[in-house]
């Protein structure tokens, strides 16, 4: 009788951490009214497994391979388009405007749209092909190497064309929030452009819509302690908020 109780809450526990990206030992112990041990072992079996990762105080996500972005732009659509328009009111007419790419920069891109006389640096495709056509605003295309699966320019060549301009405000993309506060993300080449576009802005914004609370990345944004705060959808779990202070870094949630 043991084994397929603890299969139904195997699934159970995997259903749970899809939909938030972490979950907790202690509210799972209260949630299947078993031990902490029980919840432990349960962890573990699933993490030997390789569907999710442990980590202090329970489990996350596991996440190895970006979705493209064609499928991310239908995740928390609501999210996003709530902190798209938090990241909009931080800019004001006449700024120039740097851009990541990313599904939910392209909702800051839909609510710049109401701007007047920008002047907008992206190495999205998507943002650029939305604000070329809103009068007055000027587009700069970060150039590079397009990445089918980001359809956005990356590497090198987006790195170097970031010195050539003088930006006074970037909203910069993340692949996921650890609980312990860290910004990361999928690959190398991505962390450090993101980095490098932290670094350049007079003011910078993280955004992370709540699909990346707990979200285990394997890269480093080294930078993002650098950000004026990060911009998220939702309160984030306590475990997560006491590590983003600790680090010193602040947040707006957005409306």
């Amino acid at each position: 009788m043991a084994r397929p109780i603890a299969a139904r809450r195997h699934d159970e526990i995997l259903k749970r951490i899809a939909a938030t990206g972490i979950v907790s030992v202690e509210e799972l112990a209260k949630a299947f009214g078993v031990s902490r041990e029980t919840i432990r072992r349960d962890l573990k079996a699933l993490a030997e497994r390789g569907r999710l990762d442990v980590v202090h105080g329970g489990a996350a996500r596991r996440e190895v391979v970006e979705a493209a972005f064609d499928q991310r732009s239908h995740e928390n659509a609501e999210g996003k388009a709530a902190i798209g328009r938090a990241a909009a009111d931080l800019v004001e007419d006449g700024m120039v405007v740097l851009l990541d790419s990313g599904t939910t920069t392209l909702e800051v891109a839909r609510a710049l749209m109401r701007k007047r006389n920008l002047t907008v640096c992206t190495n999205g495709l998507a943002n650029a092909q939305l604000l070329c056509r809103v009068a007055g605003t000027r587009v700069h295309v970060l150039g590079g190497e397009i990445d089918a699966t980001e359809e956005a320019a990356v590497g090198l060549d987006v790195i170097a064309a970031l010195d050539r301009f003088r930006l006074d405000v970037a909203f910069v993309g993340a692949g996921g929030l650890s609980l312990t506060g860290e910004i990361t993300d999928y690959g190398r080449a991505a962390a450090e452009q993101r980095s490098r576009m932290l670094a350049v802005a007079s003011r910078a914004y993280i955004l992370v819509d709540r699909t990346k609370f707990g979200r285990l990345t394997p890269i480093r944004i080294v930078e993002a302690e650098r950000a004026a705060a990060l911009i998220l959808d939702r309160e984030p779990p306590k475990t997560i908020a006491e590590a983003l202070a600790r680090r010193g870094l602040q947040t707006i949630i957005a409306a």
